[in-house]
This record gives C-alpha cells, structure tokens and sequence, in this order.
C-alpha cells in the first residue's frame, strides 16, 4: 500500500509541475525542459499604472511586478530578438516589435498573443501606441513607419519618406502628430490622422536612434550621436542642444512632470537634464555597457534603465540612487556538462570586456557560480574527465584553468610559448593529463593540464583553427581549420598522422565518436561530413543546415550525432545511416555549442546571441522514436447531438509506464464527454480523472508496476456535437514517462485532425462545393474592401482570382449577395496587381550562401536578373521567362540565387549588384556576401 500511494503522489507531481514551474520553463520551445538565462536586454517599458515592468529581450518579453521583482511571465513566440516593447494606454495590451519582421499584440493581463501583424519587410525596431489606443505606429529597418489599427490589427497605411532605417516612432500626446527617428540622420513629422508628411527636422549629423514628446507635447526630444536635441514639438524648430555624452545616444524619455530628461548611452551611462534649462542634473553611472533603453515611472519616482551589460538597473529618479537590478544574461559561446552530469558550464561573449564561465545545477537550473578573469570573450570551455579541473578558452589568448568543483583560479597558460591569437577551442586527452587548444594564430598547443607547462605547438594549418577534440583512445588529435581541412596528429608525439580533404568552406567543428572510429566535422556551408577515423576515408555528407555548423557532438552511446548551427536549430542524426532524426527549434540566435549529459538524457545548446542555454530532453529509456498520434485523421461531422470517438494512438513505444496529453477543442462546436484508458499500458494501470479547463482536456495515466513496448492505444476520447461547422482538434503537449519516472517527448502526428469541412462549405446547400459558394460567402463579406496586396500577395494569384472571376461571371448570378461577391473578386484581383514594377531588397542580406530576390510586376514581361561582381563583371544570369503581373516577394515565387556563378563554383565574399530587367523596366541594387 504505502509503494502505490508512493506512486501516486510521484505521478501526480509528474502531472501536474506545470503548476510549480520557475521561470526557467516558462514559453519553452517543443522538446526543451528548462532554459538557462533571460536572454539579452533590448528595450523596456512600465505599464501604465506603474505596477509591472516589461523588457523586451533576445527571446521574448520579460514582465515583472514592479513591487517584488520578481518575473511574472514570458511572452514568448517572436523567431528573432525582440527589439521594441510598448502598453497600451489603458494597459490592457503589450505591442512588441521583433528583428523576425512581425509585430505581435500580446494581452497583458494573461500573457495570451492576440495577433501577428506581418507586412514590414525588416526587422521592427520600435513601436508606440497612440494616445487614445487605437492606433499602433511601428518603425522598421525597411525604411518605413506603418500604422495599424490597434483593436483589429488591420493595416492603415505606410509612412515612407526616410531613406534609411526607422530606428524610432513616438506619437504626441494630444495623438496629432507622429515623429521617427531615423539612420538617415533626420527626425520627420507625419500627421498621425491621414498619415502625410509635415515637415523634416535636420541638424543631426548621425542616426538618430531616438524621439519622445514632453507630456505637454511642446517639446519633441531626439538621440543621436554624442547629443540630444530638443525640438519645437509644433513648429519643428531647434531649440537647444544637450552635449556630454562621451558616445551615441539611444534612448530618451521625460519624466511624466516634463521638467527632466533621460538619456541613455553608449558610453555606459544615463544622464538626466533640466528640460526648461537644458542643463545637466546628474549623471547615473553603473552600467558597464551600452544602455539601450530609458523609461519613468508613471508616478515620475523611479527610472528605469536597459543595458548590453545584461541588467535593467532602477534607480531614484529625484536622487539618482540605484535602487535593484534585475539580472539577465551574456551571449553564450559554448557549454559543456560535467562528468557526473550534475553542474553545467557555459562561457559568454561578454559586450563590456567582462566575460565569465558560469556554472549552473544541470537539474534544477539553479545558478551556481560565476567565474571571472578572462577580459574578452570566452570561446570555448572543457571539463577534465575527472570533473576536477575546468578549461577555458578566450579572445585574450589566453587559457584559464578553474577548481571544477570550487571554481577557483588555478592557473593561466600563457607567456612567452602560448598562443598568439584568439583561443577558440580547448579539450582534455582522456587521461586529463593533456589540454589541447585551437587558436586564431595558426595552430593547435599541447600543454600540460596539471602543471600548465607547454609541451608542444601542432604547426600546419595555414589559417585559424576552429576545433580541436582527442580520440576517446587517447592516441589521436583532430583540428579543424580555415583552410578548408581537418588534421589528425598522433597525440603522444605531436607528429601529423594526416589531412582529410573534400570541405568546401572552412572546418568550424570536430568531434570523435565513443568508439573512436567516426570523425564528424561541421563545415561553413551548413553540412556535416562523416569520416572513417583509421583511414581518412569520407563516409557520408549529412545535409540540412542552411549555415555554418560551429559544434558538432556524439552522445555517449554513439547512435546520435547532434549539429548545431548558426541558422539557429540543432540536428539530430543517425550515425548508422545519416538519417536525419529530430530537428530542435527556439533559439533566436546562433546555436555555438552542443554537449550531451554523460547518460544522453539531455542535450544542452547554446543560443549564441540570445543569450540562453537550452535543455532538450532526449531520455533514452524511452525511444525517440515513439509516435504518438490521433485517429482518425478526419471526421465527417455528425448531426448535432450525435457522439463521436477519437483514438490516441503510440507506435513504436519502448519502456513506456506513463503517459500525460492535452487535447484542444473548439467548444463553440463540440463538447467533451468522457475518455478511456486503453490496452497499452500494463494491467492495473491507474488513469487520473481528465481536467477539463476551458477548450483544454488533459489526461494521464501510469501503471503502478511494468512498462510496455510496440503499438497500442493510450486512450479514446468521445465528444459531442453542439453545432454543425468545420472545427479542429488540437493534440499537444504529449509526454511518456518509464517505471523510473524518467521523462521524454514522443513524434506526433495527426496533431491536428480536422472535422471534414465539405459539408460546412456547401453554402447552398446544393450539394456541390463550387465557384457560386465561394460568391457566396465573398458577398457575405459586405462591401468591405478587399485584403491589401500584401496580405493576399502570399497565398493567393492573379491567375486564381481570374479564373474564379470568369466562373462567377458564367453564372446568372442576380441577387444582392452574390453581385456583391463578385464585386469583392474584383476588388481582390485590383489588390493582387501592383501599381507599379519594382524590384526590392534581397533577403537574407548580408547572406551565405543563398539568398532570395523579390519584385513586384504591375505588368506581364519577360523578367530576367543579373548578378555583376563589384568590378562590374557578369556573375550569373538567372532567366525567369515570362511572368504574370504580380507580387514575387515569399521565397516560393521571390528568384533564387545560391550563390554560385556561370560554372557553378561559390563566389566570394564581397559587395555584387543584381539587375531586374521586366520588359522596359529596369533597376539595380547592391547585395553582400559574409563568409
């Protein structure tokens, strides 16, 4: 009795850790159990009655009660930094602008994402709402500012006019006027109403990274470079300059009284100003990097302040005394597990010069310790095989030996026999009696882990190497290099054992398989080649990446290889066959390092720029490959009133105990009623009742003694219908669990099975699914316009809208609806065609290897694109032929270039200009290539 209530009370607290889980869980991606840091801090924002403070970061936006400081949510979601936060003034909503191109709508009191507003074709570096909170104004990198309906999310219109990046937009506070600040060094005024230009404010001889009006709107304060301006809020004339900041300024705010300014610098520093006198009141100092971003209390006591140092300091506003700091994190460059699986160590890339080694509980994510010494960044870190010594590698060139358990300093092995370049990767022999180590001179080091003696310099390599890694054997040393090549040297003696040729692109990463035999290696173009260790032999190239792969790593038992990679995923593959088994997403920067837990349950990555390690559960008693799916695949709907019974199915189980699954319903159509445990898990298996909140049914089940294997049915739901419509339902949130509580997410498939819309579709009710049910339900619409060009651009053609208009054109169509559907094709045909060719920015850009070109054709033409190098000779020709009028923008129908030229070979790095010819229309641009 007392082991099943033991159980019991264990699986409960499986089910339910939801519910007790810290921040370091909050907004994960699929497969991650925990993250380790915030992320980087971009921009911050108070709420409107003071009582939460928002701060936009690398992975999300952080939101804290302003009270205790502690961290009450993460809205998470945005593929790229997020870069500009904003309330709403009622405070009901958050806006946040993102480098991925989107602005999202968040709603503040329960963290939900309302909407994505997608129509910016760069990153979003700033947002504001009006004063009245319906409009939502937005500044991108593409040069434009847009306006938004903020309640609908509907696009209003495009502000254009700079010809650089919008790096701010601020609204006056009677919402008459829209100002934005941008990298082409001016200020511009827009009426906020109809969205024309009033007038353009000059005097700035940098990007202007900042606006903001006084609360009276007199005034209209700009950041630039060394100084701020204050500006006439109505005539736009100058009236002062504020001098004293050392370096750019990028961010300014007014207290809510309009009688001080806050300005936050690249110089580390924030100033506060007498508005009226435009003298200097104080200078806050503290942070040791750059500060991005400067925001007052609404009751004008407390300024807050967002740094690259990774802190958001809040100081008093009326003394200038620092008050708390909110900590956040450095980029991370690499991390690497202890050998007993309990501590993991990660190295950062520091922007204030201060780069650290810090050492977290693998389990609990608990920060343990930081370690400093090293004055750049720190590239590379590496556990001896007894866990009692841990290396690091740094841009100082130098390599700092630590107490792997105390995390004191041991020793720097530098002088007069250490590197002469950057230090980019360490690794211990498997005895711990050698540290080897990779460097930006040239060569690879051998030196003496317990004494820190120098032993010997590997000399043959004519660019940086990038890796380093011993055999588990102990007898072999690889490098990879710039040079395109990876070297084995005996490691006893330091002799080159030989080269290993066929890279296309430099060698950034190495690593051996347990049992010696396999060398994989990651190369800039984004694949990874396979070798036979003994021979030199090339085994296979795994593809897939579309960018440099910086870390490659085996898991112990030698089945998995695990790729991460500067498109910002990591892979895992089968090293039997290749085959690509898992891809892991939610970094929103480069992933710089992999390392698995010495039992393979974990797999730990390093997001790079975003600053955060990410823990992926990859449990081996449970097989990654189990499949977890919903059958069947579809249902006609049922009458109302009528139940019907879903499957949840597993195949290719293995060690399965338990089982925990959500499944979303839309209500308005259906309602649950009841579900089953079926025949997989062993008899006697104890199911919980299902929670059922809201559209939300959640159920789980383990068995008390057994585990079971192969396919089955986990459980079957029934459900009922209350209204005859098209409706999904969603499967989520799947995990398995074996006899030892050990923990792993299953593949899905059929995540979402959709009710067969066939019959919801038949407006008529004819019977038929047909051009007059799609009149039908575009007269429904009214006599709304159509969707703007580039809100239908990417789903729907000219060629579809035609022929559909010709179809509704053949019928005798009469009544009011239907003349009013017609009238709506014809309307969205109109919005599908642009007013005028043009040929557009490339995206990526700066790219490697590949980028995509779009344009747009007002016209039918015969469309070609040449690519010229900076010389002005012939790259590569790319005949399109005859195209349709039309927008070419996703990277579906935008032209293709994958960097290579006429005989198929990469080109360079460097500047090269594309040419779009369209019957008479012709214009070129600039492009670059980063190697």
């Amino acid at each position: 009795m007392k082991i099943i209530c033991a159980s019991l009370i264990l699986f409960t607290l499986f089910l339910f850790n939801a519910l007790a889980q810290d921040y370091t869980r909050w907004s994960l991606p699929e497969g991650a159990t925990m993250r380790l840091g915030k992320g980087l801090v971009t921009e911050i924002a108070y709420s409107p009655d003071g009582r939460r403070l928002a701060v936009a970061s690398s992975i999300g936006i952080w939101v804290y009660d302003t009270a205790t400081h502690q961290e009450v949510a993460l809205l998470g979601g945005h593929t790229d930094w997020v870069s500009s936060v904003a309330f709403s003034p009622d405070g009901r909503m958050i806006a946040s602008g993102s480098d991925d191109g989107t602005v999202r709508l968040w709603d503040a009191r329960t963290g939900a994402h309302k909407r994505t507003l997608e129509v910016h074709t760069d990153d979003v570096d700033s947002v504001a709402f009006s004063p009245d909170g319906r409009t939502l104004a937005s500044g991108s990198d593409d040069g434009t500012v847009r306006l938004w309906d903020a309640l609908t999310g509907a696009h209003k219109r495009t502000l254009a006019g700079h010809t650089s990046l919008v790096d701010s937009v601020a609204f006056s506070p009677d919402g008459r006027t829209l100002a934005s600040g941008s990298s082409d060094h001016t200020v511009r005024l827009w009426d906020a109403m109809t969205g024309a230009h009033k007038r353009t404010l000059e005097g700035h001889t940098d990007s202007v990274s900042s606006v903001a009006f006084s609360p009276d709107g007199r005034t209209l304060a700009s950041g630039s470079r060394r100084e701020v301006r204050l500006w006439d809020g109505l005539t736009g004339a100058h009236k002062r300059t504020l001098e004293g900041h050392t370096s750019n300024v990028l961010s300014v705010a007014f207290s809510p009284d309009g009688r001080t300014l806050a300005s936050g610098s690249d110089d580390a520093t924030v100033r506060l100003w007498d508005t009226l006198t435009g003298a200097h009141k104080r200078t806050l100092e503290g942070h040791t990097a750059r500060v991005n971003s400067v925001a007052f209390s609404p009751d004008g006591r407390t300024l807050a302040s967002g740094s690259w140092d990774n802190t958001v300091r809040i100081w008093d506003a009326l003394t200038g005394a620092h008050k708390w700091t909110l900590e956040h994190t450095d980029s991370v460059s690499s991390v690497a597990f202890s050998p007993d699986g309990g501590t993991l160590a990660s190295g950062s890339v520091s922007w204030n010069g201060n780069s650290t080694v810090r050492l977290w509980d693998a389990l609990t994510g608990a920060h343990k310790r930081t370690l400093e010494g090293h004055t750049d960044v720190i590239w590379s870190v590496a556990f001896s095989p007894d866990g009692r010594t841990l290396a690091s590698g740094s841009s100082d060139y130098t390599v700092r030996l630590w107490d792997g358990l105390t995390g004191a300093h041991k020793r720097t092995l530098e002088g007069y026999k250490g590197h002469e370049g950057w230090v980019l990767s360490v690794a211990f022999s498997p005895d711990g009696r050698t540290l080897a180590s990779g460097s930006t001179d040239d060569t690879a080091r051998l030196w003496d882990a317990l004494t820190g003696a120098h032993k010997r310099t590997l000399e043959g390599h004519s660019h940086t190497v990038y890796s380093v890694a011993f055999s588990p054997d102990g007898r072999t040393l690889a490098s990879g290099s710039e040079d395109y090549t990876v070297r084995l040297w005996n490691a006893a003696t330091g002799a080159p054992v030989r080269t290993l040729e066929g890279h296309t692109d430099s060698v950034s990463s190495v690593a051996f398989s347990p049992d010696s035999r396999t060398l994989a290696s990651g190369d800039y173009d984004g694949s990874v080649r396979l070798w036979d260790a003994l021979t030199g032999a090339h085994k296979r190239t795994l593809e897939g990446h579309t960018d440099r792969v910086p870390s490659v790593a085996f898991s112990p038992d030698g089945r998995t290889l695990a790729s991460g990679s500067d498109d910002g995923s990591v892979r895992l593959w089968d090293v039997l066959t290749g085959a690509h088994k898992r891809t892991l997403e939610g970094h929103t920067g480069s992933v710089r390092s992999v390392a698995f837990s010495p039992d393979s349950r974990t797999l730990a990555s390093s997001g790079g720029d975003d600053g955060t390690v990410l823990l992926w559960g990859l449990t081996p008693s449970v097989t990654a490959n189990a499949v977890v799916s919903m059958s069947p695949s579809s249902v006609a709907s049922p009458a109302i009133g009528e139940r019907f019974t879903f499957s949840l199915d597993i195949k290719d189980g293995e060690n399965v105990a338990g089982y925990q699954a959500t499944v979303e319903i839309d209500t308005s159509a259906l309602r649950y009623v009841d579900s089953a445990n079926g025949d997989y898990l062993p008899d006697g298996a104890f199911d919980v009742p299902a929670i059922v909140d809201a559209n939300r049914v959640t159920l789980a089940a383990t068995a008390l003694a057994g585990e079971s294997d192969g396919d089955g049915t986990l459980a079957t739901l029934t459900f009922e219908v209350i209204a005859v419509k098209p409706s999904t339902v969603r499967l989520s949130d799947v995990v398995l669990s074996d006899s030892a509580g050990a923990a792993s997410r299953p593949q899905l498939e059929n995540a979402h099975v959709v009710e067969s819309p066939q019959v919801a579709a038949d407006v008529n009710r004819d019977g038929v699914v047909n051009i007059q049910d799609l009149v039908l339900v575009a007269g429904a619409l009214g006599n709304a316009a159509a969707p703007s060009s580039h809100e239908m651009a990417f789903a729907l053609t000219r060629t579809d809208v035609k022929a559909w208009l010709a179809q509704a054109e053949s019928l005798p169509l009469t009544d009011a609806i239907s003349v009013r559907g017609v009238r709506f094709l014809e309307n969205l045909l109109e919005a599908l065609t642009p007013r005028e060719t043009a040929l557009l920015p490339n995206y990526p850009n700066p790219f490697n290897p590949e980028t995509w070109i779009p344009y747009r054709l007002a016209n039918d033409a015969d469309v070609a694109l040449t690519i010229y190098d900076a010389k002005g000779a012939l790259a590569r020709q790319l005949d399109l032929g005859h195209q349709p009028a039309g927008f070419y923008t996703d990277r579906g129908r935008a032209a293709y270039w994958d960097g290579r030229n006429e005989n198929a070979e990469s080109v360079s790095s460097g500047v090269y200009f594309y040419q779009l010819r369209a019957g008479n229309y012709s214009q070129m641009r600039r492009m670059v290539i980063a190697k």
